[in-house]
């Protein structure tokens, strides 16, 4: 009998362990059937996007870290514990809040939240503490960090030129354009580095938890892992600039090809290990925590099923909501023109390096051509949308005045022309050879105006949620570079005359 006891205590605390984890893998199955469009596209990112591909590995590695912590968790009684649902809550706020700002990564940071709020109140604080860093670990799932590419953009091409310089290569440098001997180079958004920074920080979270115990050191580590890719992207661009001059243009842009992608990412990988491994302080067998020191709650426990139904009751109430407020749009004029502008008439366009914003899903689109006595040439265009809402974004990736894959490239931001941000594009003409152009753009969401994205993402949310004029318009002006011509002082005369953007804006959505 008393060698049997030990037995009976261990099937009894699997029999535990099987139930809990049986509700969660329930429970999580039926908290995602309403979020299924959210996670197709995450799917579609991990499995398509150059930058976020990394992500595939994260499911894996969050697997393979509870299962290292086995022999630990086995020592654990999970209980069912109430208060983590406001872990499932906060998620379904973020979730919300991305749904109605149309803000992909609120959606997908809050569907993640939502799962690990499940975790916590199924397993209980005692398991989550124990598989505190799998657990966190699994926000890597949510795509983010696009942002780093137009600073890094910038970065990598101030890198370079002093690089050509001490090489020999006569170069200088506009914006993100780099003349580098007898060709001109695009530090292009997917040369910047940043999706090798984004897949370093996640490779070296992952590292600096299995092979350091110092808080320091793992500071460090982490560092090192954003510094040396940053550098070594410099680097690369840099030889590839340097071999087109020496070699050929071809053959070194083939090579490049060739090696930038995973080769490059495991080099690079491979030198922020070898930096690292000098101090490495934790031991390959060490346990990850200390099971005795995590005793299992005493209050605010439920019993299992209560718990799972209030799981999915709490995460339920955020799409609900969605529903309820989905139907919300301004209602919008059948037809709306351009414009009548002072002192200035409307004129042909022309064919050399046309461009015209990109504005999918918009309700109204406009674009013409404005010319004044003086020979002065402005674009202006405008997109109206009824409401915010997924698939009908203002913005989002590729909307606006560059689309992905475009022919024109930003070189460079200049000052804010009356409250309008100021971009310098360039593209290739009909010769081939490069044509400029500058382009404000305001947006009027709600009643403000701004030249601010986030701001429209929030007014949009704030309208979507609370109620308020729903549509949003976004307006642009632009002129092209020639001789004789100042884009930015035929913008600004042009503006000048135009009238306030918010009324021209309230003018075609109707609100006026």
């Amino acid at each position: 009998m008393t060698i049997a006891l030990p037995v009976v205590a261990a099937n009894r605390m699997s029999a535990v362990w099987q139930r809990h984890l049986v509700t969660l893998a329930i429970v999580a199955g039926a908290l995602l059937l309403p979020f299924h469009t959210d996670l197709a596209d995450l799917a579609h990112i991990w499995w398509t996007s150059t930058t976020f591909g990394h992500c595939l590995f994260i499911g894996p590695v969050v697997a393979w870290l509870v299962w290292q912590r086995r022999g630990e968790l086995a020592q654990l009684a999970p209980v069912a514990w109430w208060p983590a649902l406001a872990i499932v809550a906060a998620g379904g706020a973020a979730w919300l809040m991305g749904d109605a700002g149309s803000v992909s990564f609120a959606r997908h940071l809050g569907l993640a939240v939502m799962l690990q709020g499940a975790v916590v109140t199924i397993l209980g604080p005692s398991v989550a503490r124990g598989i505190a860093f799998p657990l966190g670990y699994a926000l890597f799932l949510v795509p983010a960090g696009e942002g780093l590419q137009s600073p890094l953009q910038s970065v990598t091409a101030h890198m370079v030129v002093p690089m050509l310089h001490v090489s020999g290569i006569p170069a200088s440098l506009d914006g993100v354009m780099i003349h580098g001997g007898h060709y001109y180079f695009e530090v292009a958004e997917a040369c910047s580095g940043a999706k090798f920074v984004i897949a370093m920080i996640a490779f070296g979270a992952l590292v600096a938890n299995v092979c350091f115990t110092t808080w320091t050191r793992r500071a460090v580590f982490l560092a090192v892992c954003v510094v040396v890719p940053v550098v070594a992207n410099g680097v690369r661009a840099f030889a590839t600039i340097w071999a087109a001059n020496r070699i050929s243009l071809e053959r070194a842009t083939g090579f490049d090809h060739i090696v930038y992608g995973w080769v490059f990412f495991g080099l690079v990988m491979a030198a922020v290990l070898a930096i690292g491994w000098r101090w490495f302080d934790r031991a390959p067998d060490a346990p990850a925590f200390d099971p005795a020191t995590l005793l299992p709650p005493i209050e605010y426990r439920i019993a299992l099923p209560v718990a799972a139904v209030l799981v999915l009751a709490t995460a339920g109430v955020f799409p609900a909501w969605s529903q309820a407020i989905a139907g919300r749009a301004q209602r919008l004029p059948a037809h709306i023109d351009l414009p009548v502008v002072p002192g200035w008439h409307r004129v042909d366009i022309s064919v050399d390096a046309p461009w015209e914003p990109n504005y999918p899903g918009a309700d109204h689109h406009l674009f013409g051509r404005y010319a004044d006595g003086r020979g002065r040439q402005v674009d202006m265009a405008v997109a109206v949308y009824g409401s915010q809402m997924r698939g009908h974004e203002m913005i989002a990736f590729g909307h606006g005045v560059l689309r992905e894959e475009d022919r024109w490239v930003r070189v460079a931001d200049l000052p804010d022309i009356d409250g309008g941000s100021v971009m310098r594009i360039t593209a290739a003409g009909l010769d081939q050879h490069p044509v400029e152009r500058i382009v404000a753009t305001w947006y009027r969401i709600g009643n403000v105006t701004t030249n601010a994205p986030p701001l429209v993402k929030i007014e949009g949310m704030k309208a979507r949620l609370f109620g308020g004029p729903q549509r949003a318009v976004a307006i642009h002006l632009s002129a092209q570079a020639s001789v004789g011509q100042n884009p930015v002082a035929a913008i600004r005369a042009f503006r000048a005359v135009l009238g306030d953007i918010g009324a021209v804006a309230d003018h075609d959505s109707g609100m006026r």
